[in-house]
């Protein structure tokens, strides 16, 4: 098979989940694909790390990882691969721009090629649930990287592909991410392991994280309501 072929696929599926007939899924797509809508989430994520750390350099340690881990992500997709592959995002692409559905005149500059939206959120997201082990934090934060996968294919800024080689990035980052972070974790803290129902393995209070996951969903309620409120203006 051609690189064509699998070109074409691209394209195909692009253009089955591109936009959509519904204003308020586009206003949806467009509120989830914006940073802001997740400052509520990620405060959550820094007040998790703040209380279930027993000393200043266990916090800064854990945070300046998941910055690290963000910055490896963002300089790779964006500053390295868009740059050496320039791929057109499909909403400036010439062969594509009267076929794609832009959603209120959103069509970001740039190139395509990864997706720094899918690699940053699921770099995070793998880096994070590694942190703290917990199940139900895991499946919250793989929601959310998905999310912002599926809102950068409907909005036309990204190939299906594009999101995938993202994804995969992402993983890769995480998972070097916190291995480096484990490595001088290791240095600052106790070799203190937690058994008590009340704890995940790594120390992180249960409840702690359901106020993590409380926030999640507060955040996705929100975006339904500032969708709804865009949609009747």
């Amino acid at each position: 098979m051609s690189m064509d072929f699998f070109f074409d696929i691209d394209r195909q599926i692009l253009l089955l989940m591109n936009g959509s007939d519904s204003l308020f899924v586009d206003g949806l797509m467009l509120t989830y694909t914006m940073t802001m809508t997740w400052i509520l989430f990620f405060v959550s994520l820094v007040f998790l790390v703040i209380k279930n750390n027993e000393t200043m350099a266990q916090i800064l340690v854990t945070l300046l990882g998941a910055l690290f881990c963000f910055c490896l992500s963002e300089f790779l997709s964006d500053g390295l691969i868009k740059a050496v592959v320039a791929r057109p995002r499909p909403c400036n692409d010439p062969s594509l721009r009267y076929l794609v559905d832009v959603v209120n005149g959103y069509a970001p500059s740039g190139f395509s090629f990864v997706s720094a939206h899918a690699s940053n959120t699921m770099s995070i997201a793998v880096f994070i649930s590694m942190v703290v082990r917990s199940k139900q934090l895991t499946v919250s934060l793989l929601l959310w990287s998905i999310i912002n996968c599926i809102t950068r294919i409907y909005l036309g800024v990204h190939y299906p592909s594009d999101v995938i080689a993202g994804i995969i990035c992402g993983v890769i980052v995480g998972l070097v991410s916190f291995f480096l972070f484990k490595t001088i974790f290791k240095r600052v803290s106790s070799q203190q392991r937690f058994i008590s129902s009340q704890y995940t393995k790594t120390g992180y209070n249960h409840s702690d994280i359901d106020v993590v996951i409380l926030s999640f969903i507060v955040s996705l309620l929100l975006g339904v309501l500032v969708a709804n409120f865009s949609n009747s203006l």
